[in-house]
C-alpha cells in the first residue's frame, strides 16, 4: 500500500467524496431503470381512449376486480392461519420429529404457484386415480355417479395458493416468536392463563408486525401469479392484463388494466405499513430469554406432528410425488426431449445473465447507501426495490413500451443515416427479458447486499483509508471479501426467482425461445401434462436451493441464540 494519503487532492476535492457521488450517480441510473417501465404503463394507458375506459369498467373490470378481492382475501386467511399456527407449533411445544417440521414447512416455497396447479389439475382429475380410489371406497363405478368438487373454481385456487404461500407468513412469525421474551409467557402462566390462551393473548398480539408483513409478500405472490389462476378458471386482474394484451392486441387497454392493478398494490402496501403503524416491541436481551418449547407426552406429540405435516404434504410431498412419478415414466417411454436441453439453455443463460446484471446494480444502490448515507441514497434505494412490488405482467408491459419505443427509434435512426434496418434490436434478442427480471428482482439484491454491508463497522473504512486506500481499493480489499455471504445469498435468491418466473418470461421471450416455464405453462394450457413434468421437476429442483438455505440459517439463528443464561 502506498503510505501517501488520497483522501484529498491537489485541487482539495476529497476523492473519497468524489467517488461517492459517482456512485450516487450509478445509484440514480439504477433507479431510473426501475421507473422508466411504470413511467411508459402510465403513458401508454393515458393513449387509450375514452369509450375504451368505459368498455373496461363496464365488461372486464368489475368481474376481474371481484375475482382478484376474493382471491386475495381467500389467499390472506388461509397463508394467516397456516403460516402462524405452524409458526407457533414447533416454537411452543417440543414433539418428536418437530426438528425436522421446522424445515419441512418451508418445502413449500419450492413449488411455484403454476406447478402446484399443473399438477393438481392431473392429481385430481375426475378419472384421475385419486377420485377413483375415492369412487372404489365409497362403492361407485363412475365418475357420472360421483366426483369431487371440481378444483377448477376460486375455492380450489384459494386453498392451492394458501398451502404454496404460507411459508411466507411462517418464516417472519417463527423468527418473532423465537425472539419473544420467554418471561412474558412465564408472567402469564403465574396468571393462570394456559399455553393455549398465552398464544392469542400474549404471543400472537406481540407478532402481528411479522404476521402482516407475511401476508403481504403472500398477496404480492398471489397478484403477480398468471398460471395458477388460468389454469384453474379465475379471472383475476393479472389474467385480463394477459388475455387482452396476446388475446385481443390490445396494449393500451392492457396497460390501463395494470395500471389499475398497481394502484391495488400501492393500496396493499399503504394498509400493511398502516395496520402496523403504532407497533412496538422492546425487550432487555440482557434480562430475557427465548421461549421454551413445552415437552408433550407421546398422544399429543404424534398429533401435533400429523397436523404440521398437512401443509407439508400437500403443498410439496404430493405435487414433488406426482412430478418425479410422471417424469420418470416419460423418460422411460421416449427419453428425453432434445428440446429439454435447448430449454435448459435458454432458461439457464436469462437466468444467469439477469443475475448477473440485477446483483452489480444492487451493489452499486447498496454501496452509494453506505458512502452516501442520506436522503437522496435512501431514495434511490427505495426506487430501485418498487419493481419487485410490480407483478410480472405490469412489469412486462412496461418494459415492451419503453423497449419497443427505443427499437423502432433505433431502427429509424439507422435507416435514415446508414440506410440499414436494425429490427428489433432489444425485443427480439432477450433483453428485454432481462430487462423485465431486473426490474422485478433488484429490490432482493439491493436490499440483501445492503443488509451485510450493514454488519460490517465503519471503522474498518477509516481504518483502510488511513492506510493509504482509496474508495475503490476499500471496497475491493474490504467490502467485496467481507459481504461474499450476503452477495451469494442475494445472487442464489435472484437465480431462482428468475428461474420461476413466468409472467414476463412468457410475454417478453423472442420468438422460438422457451424457457422451463413457458414450456411447462403451454403443456398444461393444451392438456398435456405429462409433456411437461420433467421441465416442471426440474423447476422445483433448482427452487429447493434457497429453502437449503433458509434452512441453514434458522438452524444458526437457534444455535446461536441458544438456551437463556
Amino acid at each position: 500500500m502506498s503510505a501517501s494519503n488520497p483522501v484529498a487532492g491537489p485541487s482539495g476535492v476529497s476523492h473519497a467524496g468524489r467517488s461517492g457521488r459517482n456512485w450516487l450517480a450509478v445509484s440514480a441510473i439504477a433507479a431510473l431503470i426501475v421507473i422508466f417501465p411504470i413511467t411508459g404503463l402510465v403513458l401508454e394507458a393515458l393513449k387509450g381512449s375514452t369509450g375504451l375506459w368505459a368498455h373496461l369498467f363496464s365488461s372486464i373490470l368489475p368481474v376481474a376486480f371481484v375475482d382478484t378481492v376474493i382471491l386475495l382475501v381467500g389467499v390472506g386467511v388461509v397463508t394467516a392461519v397456516l403460516g402462524t399456527t405452524t409458526a407457533w407449533l414447533v416454537t411452543a411445544y417440543d414433539f418428536p420429529g418437530r426438528r425436522m417440521l421446522e424445515w419441512a414447512l418451508l418445502l413449500p416455497l419450492a413449488v411455484p404457484t403454476y406447478i402446484i396447479a399443473y399438477a393438481y389439475l392431473d392429481i385430481l382429475h375426475p378419472i384421475g386415480s385419486v377420485q377413483g380410489a375415492v369412487r372404489w371406497l365409497l362403492g361407485y363405478e363412475s365418475a357420472r355417479q360421483f366426483r369431487l368438487p371440481d378444483i377448477r373454481s376460486m375455492t380450489g385456487c384459494i386453498l392451492l395458493l394458501g398451502f404454496v404461500l404460507y411459508p411466507y407468513v411462517y418464516i417472519p412469525t417463527r423468527a418473532m416468536f423465537l425472539t419473544q421474551s420467554g418471561n412474558l409467557v412465564d408472567a402469564a402462566r403465574t396468571l393462570g392463563i394456559s399455553r393455549r390462551a398465552v398464544f392469542w393473548r400474549v404471543a400472537l398480539p406481540l407478532a402481528r408486525p411479522a404476521v402482516a408483513i407475511g401476508v403481504a409478500l403472500a398477496l404480492m405472490e398471489t397478484l403477480n401469479d398468471v398460471g395458477a389462476a388460468e389454469f384453474l378458471g379465475v379471472r383475476t386482474m393479472t389474467v385480463s392484463i394477459y388475455t387482452t394484451w396476446i388475446t385481443r392486441t390490445d396494449l393500451p387497454g392492457a396497460s390501463q388494466i395494470a395500471l389499475a392493478l398497481l394502484l391495488i398494490v400501492v393500496a396493499l402496501v399503504a394498509f400493511e405499513r398502516w395496520a402496523r403503524r403504532k407497533q412496538r416491541y422492546a425487550t432487555d436481551a440482557r434480562r430475557s430469554r427465548g421461549l421454551e418449547p413445552l415437552k408433550v407426552n407421546l398422544l399429543k406429540g404424534v398429533l401435533l406432528f400429523t397436523a404440521g405435516a398437512i401443509p407439508v404434504l400437500l403443498g410439496f410431498v404430493a405435487p414433488a410425488l406426482y412430478l418425479t412419478t410422471e417424469a420418470w415414466k416419460r423418460y422411460q417411454f421416449a427419453g428425453l426431449s432434445p428440446r429439454l436441453l435447448n430449454e435448459a439453455i435458454s432458461t439457464l443463460t436469462i437466468a444467469t445473465i439477469a443475475t448477473v446484471v440485477t446483483i452489480s446494480l444492487g451493489l452499486v444502490v447498496a454501496y452509494a447507501t453506505r458512502l452516501r448515507p442520506g436522503k437522496t441514497s435512501a431514495t434511490f434505494l427505495r426506487l430501485s426495490t418498487v419493481g419487485y412490488a410490480a407483478p410480472g405482467t405490469v412489469v412486462a408491459i412496461g418494459v415492451l413500451i419503453v423497449l419497443a419505443g427505443l427499437d423502432r427509434f433505433i431502427d429509424r435512426t439507422a435507416l435514415n443515416w446508414f440506410g440499414v434496418s436494425t429490427g428489433l434490436l432489444f425485443m427480439g434478442s432477450g433483453a428485454a427479458v432481462v430487462y423485465a427480471l431486473t426490474v422485478r428482482f433488484l429490490a432482493i439484491s439491493a436490499g440483501g447486499i445492503e443488509a451485510g454491508l450493514s454488519r460490517i463497522p465503519m471503522s474498518f473504512d477509516h481504518a483502510s483509508r488511513t492506510l493509504g486506500q482509496s474508495t475503490a481499493g476499500t471496497f475491493r480489499h474490504v467490502h467485496l471479501p467481507l459481504s461474499k455471504a450476503a452477495i451469494s445469498a442475494a445472487a442464489l435468491l435472484v437465480f431462482v426467482d428468475c428461474i420461476k418466473e413466468l409472467p414476463a418470461t412468457l410475454l417478453l421471450r423472442p420468438l422460438n425461445v422457451e424457457t422451463f416455464a413457458t414450456h411447462l405453462y403451454g403443456e398444461a394450457a393444451r392438456g398435456t401434462y405429462e409433456e411437461a413434468s420433467i421441465a416442471a421437476l426440474a423447476i422445483v429442483a433448482i427452487s429447493i436451493l434457497p429453502v437449503i438455505l433458509l434452512s441453514r440459517v434458522g438452524a444458526a439463528r437457534r444455535s446461536v441464540s441458544g438456551p437463556a443464561l
